[in-house]
């Protein structure tokens, strides 16, 4: 008999609960072939229920997730909310609460996926970027005087301690040693973040040296690097940055590899409770017509299979993918143009389990 996993799922808004029913489909697929079992509990937390109730999550709700193995999040974005509650008072308080001190990203070209850079294809795009998740300038340290004034100014700290720092670079390096390349660049802007950025630099270069040394090093700053994940992709392998940076990079890699329609990412506590989610917003113009694209969703399902040690369901999640790609029934992957709608994208993946 194999592994029963609880899962919290987090449907959320607008199109989230169109691909998050997909991912789903597609476990489900996973589960009658491979050796495990899932126990989903959906959740209902977004901006329909803060809307409704001026609630966002509920201390009782988090007791209850911290007894999961893992959440599933479909997408947070509502057109009548304005931006900052949602995501500071549901995605940050629980990637905080949870220490999800990583966000992973990985970011490769499929088969059949268009990408935007000139005479590139899947073999030059293929790598994944560590973002630390629970520090920096998104803790909220800093504030505002004087406001409304003329002399009104504001503040926002970046903070990093070692420990921080220590944990996010060495989950890098483990993942880096995994890969065949073995190579890991720390991406900062040390040259103006003299601070933080220096504290970066050191403790990587001291974890490399002492704990990794089989793992090539490298560094870039962040707007050197913006330039060359355009210029020359395949020169990366793993990269580690800050919080900021991170989020700044990991868009430009969704792009790159094809859109916000096959990006997936983690936010991840080794130790603890992580959440797998598309990293496209909710897209509320698309809700209840079936055209929104299922395949980050999908991927994530195979980031939370991989996190939960079902390496070999990983794969055939990808392998799926993949195929269904191949196949050339998916025509692209921008909402209302893939040639098949949602639900009929989720029946082929599944299908080819």
């Amino acid at each position: 008999m194999g592994k029963t996993f609880k899962i919290a799922v987090i449907p959320g808004d607008g199109t989230g609960p169109e691909v998050v029913a997909e991912g789903r489909k597609v476990l489900a697929a996973v589960a009658a072939r491979y050796d495990c079992h899932f126990e989903f509990s959906p959740y209902d937390l977004g901006g329909a229920r803060y809307l409704r109730t001026g609630e966002l999550v509920p201390e009782t709700v988090l007791r209850e997730l911290e007894q999961v193995h893992a959440i599933y999040l479909g997408a947070i974005g509502h057109p009548e909310v304005k931006p900052g509650p949602l995501e500071v008072g549901i995605l940050l308080k629980l990637r905080f609460h949870f220490d999800q001190y990583v966000n992973l990203r990985p970011v490769k070209l499929y088969p059949n996926v268009e990408t935007p850079l000139k005479d590139k294809g899947p073999q030059d795009i293929n790598f994944e970027i560590i973002r630390e998740n629970c520090g920096g300038i998104y803790t909220g340290a800093g504030g505002t005087a004087h406001r409304g004034t003329p002399l009104e100014y504001a503040t926002q700290v970046m903070t990093y301690s070692r420990a921080e720092v220590d944990r996010c670079l060495r989950y890098a390096y483990q993942r880096a040693a995994r890969r065949p390349r073995r190579s890991l660049t720390l991406v900062h802007k040390m040259n103006v973040l003299t601070a933080v950025g220096e504290l970066w630099y050191r403790a990587f270069q001291e974890m490399g040296e002492k704990e990794f040394p089989d793992v090539k090093r490298d560094y870039a700053h962040v707007d050197a690097t913006t330039m060359w994940m355009i210029k020359n992709p395949e020169w990366f392998d793993t990269l580690v940055t800050a919080n900021l940076f991170g989020d700044i990079i990991t868009d430009l890699g969704a792009m790159i590899q094809g859109g916000m329609g096959i990006a997936a990412g983690g936010n991840i506590n080794p130790a603890g409770v992580s959440m797998f989610e598309p990293i496209g917003g909710s897209a509320p113009k698309y809700t209840g017509q079936k055209k929104i694209n299922p395949l980050a969703a999908i991927c994530a399902a195979g980031m939370l299979l991989e996190h939960l040690g079902e390496a070999q369901a990983a794969r055939a999640v990808e392998g799926a993918v993949v195929k269904a790609l191949e196949s050339g029934k998916i025509k692209s992957l921008a909402a209302g143009r893939m040639g098949l709608n949602t639900e009929e994208v989720g029946d082929l993946v599944a299908g080819l389990i």
